[in-house]
This record gives C-alpha cells, structure tokens and sequence, in this order.
C-alpha cells in the first residue's frame, strides 16, 4: 500500500463531533422551535438527538447527512417554515460554534505534510461554512482542496465527492486514504477505490464502523504509526 494523501472528513474526524456540535444544536432545536417545548422535543426525537445530555445518537442523520438532508427530514414537523428559511436558520448558526479539535492540528498536519502527504478535506457541510471553520482553526492553508457537499461533486456516501478531490489532488485514488468517523465517509471511500482509515471521535462506535474500514483507530493522531506499519 503507497498511500501519497489523505482526505479528511471534517466533523468528528478532525474536530471532536459531540464536543463540537452537540450544545450548538441545542440552540439550533430552540431557534427552530420558536420556544415550542413539545415542537423541540419532536424535533429532537426525529433527529436522534439527546436534550438532556446535549448528545446525538449514532444513527442521527445530522451526523453524515447534508443541511439538505435534515430539512427535509424535518419538514413536516415545520409547517411555519419553509426549506429556504430553515437552511437560513442553519447558515446563520454555524458561524457560533467552537470547534474542539480531536487533538492539536496545525502541528500534527504540518508533520503529516512534512512527510510528503498531500492533504484534503471532503465534508457534508457546505463548503462555506467548511473553510470559515478552518480557517478559525488556523488550518485551512493544510488542505490542497476543500470541499462541501455543494461543491459540485455531490455528498457522500456516493464516491463522487471523493473522485473529485482526488483529481483537484492530482493523486490516483488508489494512492489515497479516506479518514472518516462514519460509515457514510468509509463508503464513500471504498466505492472511490481508496484505502479507508475509520476514527473513534464521532457518535460511531467501533463496532459500527470496523465492517467498513480497512482500520479503526481512536483518533487521527494514530495514523503516522499506522502508516509507518503498512507502508
């Protein structure tokens, strides 16, 4: 296995997904809810979504799905909004959350470039919202490429998300490693022909991800060894 470059899911991959986003969207559910209790509450049950500990459930479709994907899957639980007024909701928001990284970024990536990887990030988040997080981070000069689900590639688990970096990249997929903490993002993957890296820092337990991956690994800070292994 040569593996020449890395792509990156965003959320619970390079940031600590329930740390991350879990109070965030508390404050999501409210602003949805309009200070509808039993509205909010409907609105967490259908999202998978833990109210008491600020918490998702592994199967929560906020977790790989698209902004796209969790207004219509709430639709009918919002009659006094339309889709363009809750996506608006969701844009204005995201630019509240503090990201918690897995582990120190700017010099784990560093290393990883100093050893000759080529690094990306292909996220169901917009694009958007993708590089602002980055950038408040201190990492988005890391990446060759960035993108979102709106990039034009479309969303994973279809691989084309991942096809489409790889050429922006320049590197046969067959050279490069999926790191993700789902199974949308090892499928994705797998259907790219690429090497699949599964991490431990989002909602998917090691049991849900380990059918899918060629590893699990507790984090992203494992991979120098793992690859110094396997290369």
């Amino acid at each position: 296995m040569a593996i020449h470059g890395l792509i990156f899911d965003k959320d619970g991959t390079l940031f600590d997904f329930q740390q991350s986003w879990g109070a965030w969207f508390a404050r999501l559910l409210d602003r949805l809810s309009g200070g509808d209790t039993a509205r909010r509450d409907a609105l967490a049950a259908r999202m998978e979504f833990d109210l008491a500990s600020s918490r998702f459930y592994p199967g929560s479709i906020f977790i790989a799905g698209t902004s796209d994907d969790m207004v219509a899957h709430i639709a009918d639980l919002m009659p006094h909004e339309t889709p363009q007024s809750m996506l608006a909701h969701i844009a204005a928001m995201k630019a509240e959350p503090a990201q918690v990284p897995a582990l120190p970024l700017a010099p784990f990536l560093s290393g990883l470039r100093a050893s000759g990887l080529v690094l990306a990030v292909a996220t169901n988040d917009a694009e958007a919202p993708a590089h602002a997080q980055l950038k408040t981070a201190g990492i988005h000069d890391q990446f060759a490429y960035i993108a979102g689900y709106d990039s034009g590639f479309g969303a994973k688990p279809a691989p084309g998300m991942l096809l489409g970096v790889a050429q922006k990249m320049g590197i046969a997929p067959h050279h490069l490693a999926m790191v993700g903490d789902s199974t949308h993002d090892m499928a994705a993957g797998r259907a790219a022909g690429m090497h699949c890296i599964a991490v431990l820092t989002g909602p998917a337990t090691r049991a849900d991800l380990v059918t899918h991956a060629d590893i699990v690994l507790g984090n992203i800070g494992e991979i120098p060894e793992y690859l110094s292994k396997t290369t």
